[in-house]
């Protein structure tokens, strides 16, 4: 099997001077900043997240990090593409380009690994219509999702 998160093999469109990488643990104040700035965002507990925060894509240009995801594998040939977040600060002409350079790298990340379905939760429209432009296909009614710490 392909390591769950590899990406140096992948092939992408071209998106200039767009990079994408692994998260790393170094990441974690980074998104907690972004979720305290976004202001329905609620910072999800690092182990809620795949690998500890670290199972996920960051995309950055030059060193500036833009927008970041996780991938949660199952035990099925479905992945989700979740907790996909954003810096509230950048607003350059490329931020669109980042978040379908984000998506794009998601979905080979899941082919190589042997996933055929991928499915995310989005709630903002701007993520909604790239996922559309994308070829997801989007139920156009809203749901919810429900969590509870059981432990």
């Amino acid at each position: 099997m392909v390591s769950r998160i590899e990406i140096r093999s992948i092939k992408l469109l071209n998106y200039m001077e767009l990079n994408i990488r692994r998260l790393e643990e170094s990441d974690w104040e980074t998104l907690c900043s972004w979720w305290d700035k976004w202001p329905e965002w609620v910072n999800p507990p690092k182990d809620f997240l795949p690998d500890n925060g670290t199972g996920g894509l960051m995309v950055y240009k030059d060193k500036t990090p833009i927008v970041a995801g996780f991938i949660y594998y199952t035990n099925s040939k479905g992945a989700l593409l979740e907790y996909v977040v954003s810096n509230p600060d950048y607003r350059e002409a490329d931020r669109k380009d980042a978040i379908e350079l984000l998506i794009n790298a998601a979905e080979e990340v899941c082919k190589a690994n042997g996933v055929k379905y991928i499915f995310s939760i989005g709630r903002t429209k701007p993520l909604i219509e790239t996922h559309r432009k994308l070829g997801w296909g989007i139920d156009d009614k809203p749901s919810n999702e429900i969590i509870k710490i059981i432990n």
